[in-house]
């Protein structure tokens, strides 16, 4: 267990961080590889159903997105408070809940593909490959989920290197799997599928043997503990905040994707391409993100306000110079990059047209993912919830100016107002995390 007793320094933040960055790096790599293989079948249709596809899923997962955040916050927060018991119980209730969700998403699965190409639909062969790809790799939506409890607990904890294991065994393997079944075998996007199904069960066996140490308490299994009413209030509160949040954050990314479509498959597979750089970004900032959250939690928990200050400053600190590099690095090599990931020389140019969003993307979105983890480390949620509103509205506001003017350009412009919108609204709401002290 971590011990909020140490001391809050630079040293700290990157023993956190490091280990993220670097388990996060295998994923757009893994996007990258999911994108690439299918790119060289010379064609717009496959990427475009592998992006639309792996974003739908992604999107329907994601709104589970609250057990990795809610439990890394109280699992924190429990850390700093020295509740080891509810540390454990805290387990518990994230598995329970990642295996049930799970289990109701293969039940719902013909009713959420349908309702999801009803709302936007691809061209006909697009949709097509996308729903063989989706029918495949639902299966593994326990797995998937349950991990989102796994890894929060193991952040909450700063054993972030355990975290690294888990998604260079799962990321690695499926990356392995893609190229075998997809250049090896001729499978085609339903290889992608198969791939990513057996990494995300192989991933969730090994998390659980990462957490094995609870399991060897009795507290895991303290029924009473677990099922708690007054805590169990508590982190519904919590997580349906969260849950809320990213259904809104969700429903911004998918209809980005499908309003892209609406420009055809060669925009589509380009916009698909130039969001790993976004996620590249998203996941570099999240190993800072997540030691704000870490970091926060335990102040929190500890009743410690120069602590929560000092945590939210050196974390930010960080992820402000990793987003610097990186525009740098999508200014000068973003076209290499572009030309790695596709030999379609259609798709080719048109990334290459929206680049310039990539570069300001980093720099726009430096304050909207610092202020995530502060406020899921204080579990601050009803104002994340609230200010996520408000940025989704201007967004809608943003279509509407810039999508008849600017077309595929005002698609990405949008998503940008959205990102600073939701950074100002948050830091206003900074000081009620310091007044709770």
């Amino acid at each position: 267990m971590a011990e909020a007793a140490v001391a809050l320094s630079h040293s700290r933040v990157l023993h956190i961080a490091v280990p993220i960055v670097l388990a996060n790096a295998t994923v757009p790599i893994l996007g990258a590889v999911d994108t690439g293989v299918v790119g060289q079948m010379g064609a717009a249709a496959p990427i475009g159903a592998v992006g639309i596809g792996a974003i739908i899923l992604t999107a329907i997962y994601w709104i589970f997105g609250f057990l990795r955040m809610g439990t890394t916050g109280m699992t924190a927060q429990a850390l700093g408070a020295g509740d080891n018991g509810e540390v454990a119980a805290l387990l518990t209730r994230a598995l329970l809940i990642g295996l049930g969700g799970g289990v109701v998403l293969i039940l719902v699965q013909s009713l959420l593909f349908w309702a999801a190409f009803l709302i936007a639909p691809a061209s006909p062969e697009v949709e097509g490959m996308a729903r063989a790809y989706m029918v495949i790799r639902v299966w593994s939506a326990p797995a998937a989920i349950g991990l989102y409890g796994i890894t929060g607990w193991l952040i909450a904890q700063e054993r972030t290197r355990a975290v690294l294991i888990l998604q260079l065994w799962m990321n690695g393997l499926n990356i392995g799997l893609d190229l075998w079944f997809v250049m090896g075998l001729d499978w085609g996007v339903s290889g992608v599928a198969f791939a990513t199904f057996l990494a995300e069960w192989s991933g969730f066996a090994l998390g659980l043997f990462l957490c094995r140490e609870a399991f060897r308490q009795p507290d895991w299994r303290d029924w009473a503990r677990v099922f708690d009413r007054m805590i169990l209030r508590r982190m519904a509160g919590v997580n349906t905040d969260i849950m809320l949040r990213s259904l809104m954050l969700q429903t911004l990314f998918v209809s980005f994707l499908f309003y892209g479509a609406n420009y055809g498959d060669t925009t589509l597979a380009a916009n698909q391409i130039l969001l790993q750089f976004l996620y590249i970004t998203a996941y570099a900032m999240d190993g800072f993100a997540f030691g704000a959250e870490t970091l926060v939690g335990q102040a929190i928990g500890a009743r410690d306000r120069s602590a929560l200050r000092r945590a939210a400053y050196l974390c930010s600190l960080w992820g402000g110079m990793i987003v610097i590099i990186l525009a740098l690095i999508f200014a000068l090599f973003g076209g290499i990059i572009i030309d790695v990931m596709t030999n379609a020389p259609d798709v080719r140019s048109a990334a290459r047209e929206y680049l310039v969003w990539m570069v300001l993307a980093p720099l726009v979105g430096w304050a909207p993912w610092m202020l995530d983890g502060i406020f899921i480390g204080a579990t601050q949620t009803r104002d994340m919830r609230n200010m996520t509103v408000v940025s989704f509205v201007i967004y809608g506001l943003a279509l509407l100016v810039f999508l008849p003017l600017f077309d595929n350009h005002g698609l990405w412009a949008a998503l940008l107002v959205s990102f600073a919108a939701r950074g100002v609204t948050l830091a206003v709401k900074y000081p009620k995390i310091e007044a709770r002290l």
